[in-house]
């Protein structure tokens, strides 16, 4: 089986493990932060041990165009996460509220 099917190629910015919701990024980003393949596998039960290597593979055969998707995708939850902490939602702004309300009432 070729290396590429084991993913969907949904966009430039969009890579998942074929047949879930899970992106080469969550996998690669544990394997990068030093965490085992068979650890993985457990973490992400929805994944097979076979499909973390093929993504670790994959990695290694394509490392400076997977290094460019993974900096591209880190820019982009970057960027999400400072929108949000800008223009935070309405229950966001509650949950804020009521958190400030309950540590001022503590401090009583």
């Amino acid at each position: 089986m070729e290396l590429e099917n084991y993913f969907e190629f949904l966009s430039d910015e969009d890579i998942r493990i074929k047949g879930t919701r899970i992106g080469i990024e969550t996998i690669l980003d544990d394997y990068l932060d030093g965490i085992s393949p068979e650890e993985i596998a457990v973490r992400y039960r929805s994944l097979t041990l076979e499909q973390v290597y093929a993504t670790i593979t994959y990695y290694f055969q394509n490392r400076k165009k997977v290094d460019a998707y993974l900096t591209a995708w880190r820019q982009y939850t970057d960027q999400a996460s400072q929108m949000q902490d800008h223009n935070p939602s309405e229950v966001i702004k509650r949950l804020r509220r009521l958190k400030a309300t309950m540590a001022h009432n503590n401090n009583f």
